[in-house]
């Protein structure tokens, strides 16, 4: 489905990432991850890599950080030979009453969320306009659709992701490159982490809200099965008339009602 593709994957260290540089590399493409911890993204890449039949190598990028962007980008545009599609997954999560924020809480999760996503599109987009095009999926969260008590700075964050894509859709269709985000729900080292900062007893709490919330098995999906390869879909030539989309993968937790 991804042969000859040259991909690049954010936050591609562990989780979600990972598992999307696993799938389109089993899918016949060359990718690149970026994020900020070296080793675990480096083991990656080799792991992927020795599976096949495509190949993956690794470079620390701060998606926060515009010159950490343009430098990784460059050189991952320079080690695949192009740039047919970007995944952006990184991300980070942090949890505080509303009333209860600071500036800098605010500012953290803003720069890695929302700015790490305006960066690397447009990151991507100078790459991809003028050789006709390619994809690119954003990570959002049913967070940003919902709301999440405790957490309003974070589902802020991924409301300006969602909003962010609808509208470079529309100005980049044009040059060829599709933009659609996926909102989803799924067993992370992230949801791990973020539920033992809960404290005790979180776990039996955690699992009885996912078991009314969630239609679809009453838990969070599993990364490697129903995540990354929706994204290698939207990645790939099938979907070339899909954009400015946030498709929910989720078990039915941000179902219409």
């Amino acid at each position: 489905m991804l042969q000859v593709k040259r991909i690049v994957v954010t936050g591609a260290a562990r989780g979600i990432g990972a598992a999307v540089v696993r799938c389109c590399v089993r899918n016949g493409a060359l990718v690149v991850g970026l994020d900020v911890r070296e080793d675990l993204g480096q083991a990656v890449a080799q792991e992927a890599t020795t599976a096949g039949p495509g190949a993956a190598a690794f470079r620390f990028c701060d998606v926060a950080n515009h010159d950490s962007v343009t430098a990784a980008v460059d050189a991952a545009v320079c080690h695949l030979g192009g740039l047919d599609g970007l995944a952006h997954v990184a991300g980070i999560e942090h949890s505080t009453a509303a009333a209860a924020l600071t500036i800098e809480d605010w500012e953290r999760v803003m720069a890695v969320n929302a700015r790490g996503t305006m960066l690397i599109n447009q990151a991507a987009f100078r790459v991809m306009s003028p050789r006709g095009g390619g994809s690119i999926v954003n990570f959002a969260s049913g967070d940003g659709i919902r709301g999440r008590a405790g957490g309003a700075h974070y589902a802020a964050s991924k409301g300006a992701v969602l909003a962010w894509t609808r509208t470079v859709a529309e100005e980049w269709g044009g040059s060829g490159v599709r933009v659609n985000a996926l909102a989803p729900t799924a067993e992370t080292p992230m949801m791990r982490e973020w539920q033992e900062r809960m404290g005790p007893g979180a776990e039996e709490t955690v699992r009885a809200f996912f078991a009314s919330a969630i239609p679809l098995g009453g838990r969070p999906g599993d990364p490697e099965r129903d995540i990354a390869p929706v994204v290698a879909f939207l990645l790939s030539d099938h979907a070339r008339f899909i954009t400015g989309q946030t498709i929910p993968v989720d078990g039915g937790y941000c179902k219409v009602s």
